[in-house]
């Protein structure tokens, strides 16, 4: 039997060794067996009674550390021109440890007074304890630029591209930063604006061509008003903050709760644990815990960071950047749950039955420490079988009943049949100088879904929960499709061969019929995208219509309040509704209910259009250099000027004008989707296979044009009767199709005439 290791020894290894630290990984690495793993749990726990150690549920941890993200203030140079860093929130009883600044060559220059959000790496060497890399600077805040650079003799000049610029800037000769003559830049003001001349800025960033890709997502912030820079007010009070403590909150810290994010997630504001439920009368049964930053705690009503953060309404994402709700102190920071990091939140803790149904819930203001930050792809891997060093601790007692629990949700959401659309989505690449590397669709995994469906079961809880205690609240809402657009479904599933049925009360279970009925066809993302279409638009409202696509009656955000400010109305809502502090609801939260819910979902609206274009001029800017290449795809929409071709590869949209179909003239049916040759009878529909040429790609626009090679497997040359109707033989029948939907659509324009006739007598 190996020998006992001593004090000194166990705390070296627990030092040496910070991932690897419960008492299974400290016996395993000192080859304590049977018996004597008893004495090692006494000297650990000696070790704890002394200070020396900080026990979190199953692992031990020095409490004179610092978190492996922490707040810095750069201090300044020192003799050999040194950058070192004081950490603000150390809390040990020890001397405070010296943190030496490791820049890296991208990272902007930084100087004393400087406040960073850094990654500490625990280095052992007499002149310092830790290294720090830059995440993201903190409290700098002066005027951004953007702009289209103009050379001069001495330095230049900024015109901005903002539409209420009224005057240019003045770039002294030494802060060009070596920018040309036309291409756009980024610059900050560098000294105040004066009554007389132009003011100062220096440039800080060269983005080349206005139409590069690099420049896409600043062009879109701008052109459709996203605010990007916070008030000086805003940062002085997100600078002010310091992390919440455990006065009025329960202490959850020994809850093994995780994040599960993208592996380039820029904050972590949810967390979740699950474990099989105790209670007797609920046979295989889960409790599952759900916890959320608590951004109410610092963002608190009348401030001014609780201005801004109604201003932008949401956070706005895009490949190269995000445009967040909340400055970085926040988003980045206190309010995101870093690893092995106390920090305030507002948790919901639900109790399942074995099928899946939930039984009842609880709120809970309390003060958590996240067990780990782990990514989807890596969660995924210690489910199917192969954990890394990082998910095998936690595989058996986190991760397995994380996913017992949600299979048993799963089969409860089967049940209640939301809508089940299956639309890829696109991620774009970039490389370093933001120039797009490739255009995937993401794989959607077992882990993301996991996480979905707790957090769909987080917002019915609140909503539930508020609308019992009587409190106001923005409800999620999706309305139920109209009519017209039913029928417009109807039509387009007709003409694809399958059947959406009619002249009942219209339910989920109807739409994911016709979902499953195509699915593996060819034309399974025609109806998946005709469903889509066929949506009403979600929003926010103080009135609750339930949420249609959801399949839910009661639908409330209240998951993200770091970047939505639904979900932090929602957090003050529940605030008041349980009397846990003065940071609830305030009367004007009230009054202003209506007009917040219109204008945030007017918000999200902008930040999604922003995001849309910002896609399209990446695809536009990645396809530019393939003008001329031969690409396959399926018409996905029919105009009267022409038709709309999704690219298989990237998922693009390209138009084909009418006018490139040769010199026959095309008959347009808006209900059937088509265009009919008025000599071939050559129809072309949605969902057809189509071989396209791309002749323009306009990064500045994101707009594709294509000409059309092939339908269906036929040349889609103009004139003959063969093609684009299926080939010999194959316009007769389709005609027939087209004449029936013309017919229809006369007649329904004849019923629509006589209900008015009625209407008005």
């Amino acid at each position: 039997m190996a020998e006992l290791p001593t004090k000194a020894q166990l705390l070296d290894w627990i030092a040496d060794n910070p991932t690897q630290n419960s008492k299974r990984d400290i016996a395993k690495a000192f080859g304590v067996k049977g018996a004597a793993r008893i004495d090692l749990k006494r000297v650990l726990k000696e070790l704890e009674a002394e200070g020396h150690l900080q026990k979190a549920r199953r692992h031990y941890r020095d409490p004179d550390k610092l978190p492996p993200v922490s707040v810095l203030n750069i201090l300044a140079p020192d003799a050999n021109g040194d950058l070192y860093a004081k950490p603000l929130e150390w809390h040990g009883e020890g001397p405070e440890p010296r943190v030496l600044y490791i820049p890296r060559e991208s990272d902007p220059a930084l100087g004393e007074g400087d406040r960073i959000l850094g990654r500490l790496t625990e280095i052992r060497t007499d002149d310092y304890q830790y290294e720090a890399r830059l995440i993201r600077r903190i409290g700098h805040n002066p005027i951004k630029i953007l702009g289209v650079y103009r050379k001069r003799t001495e330095g230049g000049r900024i015109t901005p591209i903002d539409k209420g610029a009224d005057r240019e800037w003045q770039v002294p000769a030494g802060a060009t930063h070596g920018a040309k003559d036309g291409e756009l830049v980024e610059a900050e003001q560098s000294s105040p604006r004066g009554k007389l001349g132009l003011p100062t800025a220096r440039i800080i960033e060269r983005l080349g061509d206005p139409s590069a890709p690099k420049a896409v997502s600043l062009i879109a912030i701008h052109q459709h008003g996203i605010p990007d820079d916070f008030p000086d007010k805003v940062i002085e009070e997100a600078d002010h903050m310091k992390p919440s403590g455990l006065s009025g909150r329960e202490d959850l810290r020994d809850l093994p709760l995780i994040t599960i994010d993208p592996s380039d997630a820029r904050d972590h504001d949810d967390a979740v644990y699950a474990h099989a439920d105790d209670d007797p009368k609920n046979e295989g049964g889960h409790v599952v815990w759900v916890a959320i930053a608590d951004v109410a705690h610092y963002v608190t009503p009348g401030s001014a960071l609780d201005a801004e953060a109604r201003t932008r309404g949401n956070s706005t994402y895009f490949p190269d950047r995000v445009v967040p709700m909340l400055p970085d102190r926040l988003s980045g920071d206190l309010c995101s749950l870093h690893e092995g990091v106390p920090r305030a939140c507002i948790a919901v803790r639900m109790r399942l039955n074995a099928s899946g149904q939930k039984i009842d819930h609880s709120f809970h203001r309390g003060l958590m420490r996240s067990e780990a930050s782990l990514n989807y792809e890596e969660v995924q891997q210690a489910l199917d079988g192969a954990p890394n060093d990082k998910c095998g601790p936690l595989l058996e007692e986190v991760l397995k009943p994380l996913q017992a629990a949600y299979l048993a949700a799963a089969h409860a959401r089967d049940i209640r049949q939301p809508l089940d659309l299956d639309i890829p989505e696109r991620r774009i690449m970039l490389s370093d100088k933001g120039e797009v590397k490739s255009v995937n669709f993401k794989e959607r995994l077992e882990a993301h879904r996991l996480i979905e469906e707790f957090m769909v079961l987080a917002n019915v809880c609140a909503g539930e929960t508020l609308t019992v205690k009587r409190t106001p609240l923005l409800f999620r809402v999706h309305e139920e499709p109209t009519p017209e657009k039913m029928e417009a479904l109807r039509e387009t599933a007709q003409a694809s061969g399958f059947t959406l049925a009619k002249g009942q009360v219209l339910h989920t279970s109807h739409l994911n019929k016709l979902l499953h009925d195509s699915a593996g066809s060819e034309l399974s993302e025609l109806i998946n995208m005709a469903t889509l279409r066929s949506m009403t638009q979600a929003y926010y409202s103080p009135e609750n219509f339930g949420h249609f696509g959801l399949a839910l009656k009661t639908y409330a955000h209240f998951t993200s309040p770091i970047r939505r400010y639904s979900d932090l109305v929602v957090h003050r809502g529940l605030i008041s509704a349980h009397k846990w502090g003065k940071d609830g609801l305030s009367p004007d939260d009230i009054d202003r209910l209506a007009p917040t819910a219109e204008h945030i979902s007017e918000t999200e609206r902008r930040s999604m259009a922003a995001e849309r274009d910002t896609t399209d001029r990446y695809l536009a800017a990645y396809l530019s250099e393939r003008v001329g290449n031969e690409f396959t795809g399926r018409i996905a929409g029919i105009a009267r000027f022409g038709l709309f071709v999704k690219l298989d590869e990237t998922g693009a949209d390209g138009l084909v004008p009418i006018r490139s179909l040769g010199n026959e003239f095309f008959h347009y049916d808006k209900d059937a989707q088509t265009l009919m040759g008025a000599d071939s009878g050559r129809v072309i529909g949605l969902g057809q296979r189509v071989v396209a040429r791309l002749t323009e790609a306009v990064p500045v626009t994101g707009g594709l044009m294509l000409e059309l090679l092939e339908i269906e497997g036929e040349k889609a040359g103009g004139g003959s009767g063969r093609g684009a109707g299926g080939g010999r033989g194959g316009s007769k029948p389709v005609r027939r199709k087209q004449g029936k939907a013309r017919a229809s659509a006369a007649a329904k324009s004849k019923s629509d005439r006589r209900k008015v006739t009625r209407k008005r007598r």
